[in-house]
């Protein structure tokens, strides 16, 4: 593929961007297997394997993917939307390559493979694979989702025989149930999920006569939130991780 194109496909602009950055000297490629050494080009249309390449584009380190599968740690007080209507979009937490993306669809970049409310915190994947998004938000797949819970009321056995065995929210009849519920302490408790309904987690709590007080996803199917990720920080999956991931689809 032409240096231009892999620039293009990695979200660097357009083609016509993407081969001044190369002839004004501001790329340099890294083969795989070369030692982190980095090498400049000036020619546009010179030919790499996207397979293991390593740019560095005005100073910025870059791994190529033909697909980006990305973790972010959402932190509170942001919209999972192109359009916030209140506060931040967590898209404004991605680089721009990322966001900007070429894909099939009418909008550019990864998208969140479902969303969390603007106070929820924690894990969030987002990629530009539509078939990874649709397996991984699909209720047909029951990826099972573990969230953090703190409750403003202490909660009882009998709330949590009720998340257990199902409750109807106003908008359905058919009855949703956790999978799991584990109580943690008096006001916390972790729930996991299979099914990804509209405000679930705290119209749950409501219909057992709870409220949610604060939220935080901390796991998706066998992969948890990394530790040692700060609110607002993301990471490349790596492919442990997305074995991880897809051990559920």
């Amino acid at each position: 593929m032409q240096l231009q194109d892999i620039l293009y496909s990695q979200g660097f602009g357009t083609r016509r961007v993407c081969s001044g950055l190369i002839q004004q000297g501001w790329v340099s490629v890294c083969l795989a297997g070369a030692d982190t050494e980095y090498v400049n080009c000036l020619n546009a249309t010179a030919e790499f394997d996207l397979q293991g390449l390593q740019l560095r584009v005005q100073g910025v380190d870059w791994p190529c993917y033909e697909k980006a599968y990305v973790l972010l740690h959402k932190p509170a007080g942001t919209e999972c939307s192109q359009k916030p209507s209140t506060y931040p979009s967590i898209y404004t937490l991605l680089p721009a390559p990322l966001r900007q993306r070429p894909t099939k669809s009418a909008v550019q970049g990864v998208q969140a493979v479902g969303r969390l409310d603007q106070d929820t915190t924690g894990m969030l994947l987002l990629s530009d694979d539509g078939q990874f998004i649709h397996r991984l938000s699909s209720p047909k797949k029951h990826v099972p989702k573990v969230y953090q819970i703190t409750t403003k009321h202490a909660v009882d056995a009998s709330q949590v025989a009720r998340l257990l065995s199902g409750v109807v929210l106003d908008d359905d009849p058919k009855p949703v149930r956790a999978a799991a519920c584990e109580v943690i302490g008096s006001n916390r408790i972790d729930l996991t999920l299979t099914e990804g309904k509209y405000h679930q987690v705290k119209r749950m709590l409501a219909a057992v006569g709870n409220r949610v007080e604060g939220l935080h996803r901390s796991r998706i199917g066998a992969m948890e939130l990394p530790s040692d990720l700060p609110p607002g920080a993301w990471k490349w999956l790596s492919n442990d991780d997305l074995v991880l991931l897809n051990q559920m689809t």
